[in-house]
């Protein structure tokens, strides 16, 4: 498959996620949307945490992302000559999440060699089937895999800190993009409106804080009052109707009781002040800063363990609230830029 073919198939992707969500069947036919919705429900059996919302929310992102205009920007300007056989292991703790690595290697004209997680294997199966009933030529595009083999050129794996450390290893000769745990933060002055905190609730909340773009602290003045956070938390207020979220609450809630240490609940969302970045599921971390000169450095220490910063431009090159899970495409994880790797791959 040609570079323009393969930016026309995943448009398809793009324009049938779109009818779908709209239930426009005039271009692709009623067959195709119920067996997505059959794939659908086996999702939601298969984890809890993918619930419909949050599949419909990644069906969008992908909908209105999905098109030529957007994937043309995303071409790398030098022809790859040699396609080479790209190693993607993927993570699975928010819907699709590795689709952009696959993205990044398909639209390069590599071929994936996709070893998916167990916690989401069948949205893949699904999109994978799709563009393979559009295009049977997009069968030598990718192979599936379930043990790695080393026939291989490079590696794109993401893992959390223990897995990374053995990828390192396991592939030191290999060209290779690792990605490890990182977290998001926010930055609040007490000046932000009260929609400003409601978008902050969805960067926190949508995939129950699963993934990596999800804030998991805020830092704040001194004095600053939870009132107006508890109250945007609201607008989430059925998530606490997940069980595994519910159970998680309950959880954190009764390790901090046990052990009479302070925070704030409101019976949805708990704060506790922690040094940490990273805050366990149900659980928003907060920490003071006296000055943003202090905490402007100590970010910038510690920038390897971040992935997105939420606020009203209090420092450079951050995300608005409400769109830490709203990338373009060409925002790419750890600010590593995936297709330039790939085409140092290729040299």
């Amino acid at each position: 498959m040609n570079i323009n073919s393969r930016i026309k198939l995943l448009s398809k992707l793009g324009r049938f996620f779109s009818d779908y969500l709209k239930k426009n069947d005039n271009e692709f036919n009623e067959t195709l949307f119920n067996l997505t919705n059959k794939k659908v429900e086996e999702v939601r059996y298969q984890n809890s945490f993918f619930d419909l919302e949050n599949i419909m929310n990644c069906f969008d992102y992908w909908g209105q992302h999905l098109n030529e205009k957007n994937l043309k920007k995303l071409v790398p300007m030098h022809k790859i000559k040699n396609s080479k056989n790209i190693l993607i292991i993927m993570a699975g703790n928010i819907p699709l999440v590795g689709f952009h690595d696959f993205l990044c290697v398909f639209i390069c004209g590599h071929k994936s060699i996709i070893k998916k997680s167990s916690k989401d294997n069948i949205l893949y199966n699904l999109i994978f089937d799709l563009l393979l009933s559009w295009d049977p030529e997009f069968k030598n595009c990718f192979e599936i895999i379930e043990k790695v083999n080393l026939e291989i050129d490079a590696v794109i794996a993401t893992g959390n800190n223990t897995s990374t450390h053995f990828f390192e290893k396991y592939f030191k000769k290999y060209p290779k993009i690792i990605r490890k745990n990182r977290n998001s933060v926010a930055i609040l002055n007490g000046k932000e409106s009260q929609e400003d905190l409601e978008k902050l609730m969805k960067d926190t909340f949508l995939y129950y804080g699963l993934g990596c773009r999800n804030v998991s602290k805020i830092f704040i003045p001194e004095g600053y009052n939870f009132d107006r956070i508890f109250k945007a938390s609201m607008d989430w207020k059925k998530i606490i109707n997940n069980n595994s979220y519910n159970n998680n609450y309950t959880y954190n809630k009764s390790i901090f009781l046990l052990n009479n240490e302070k925070f704030y609940d409101n019976g949805l969302l708990i704060l506790k002040e922690s040094k940490k970045l990273g805050s366990p599921i149900s659980v928003l971390y907060y920490e003071k800063y006296d000055s943003l000169y202090n905490l402007k450095k100590y970010l910038e220490v510690n920038k390897e363990k971040l992935q997105c910063i939420v606020c009203n431009n209090l420092v450079k090159n951050s995300t608005k609230f409400g769109m830490t899970q709203s990338p373009s495409l060409l925002e790419f994880a750890d600010n590593v830029n995936t297709v330039d790797f790939l085409l140092k791959v290729n040299e």
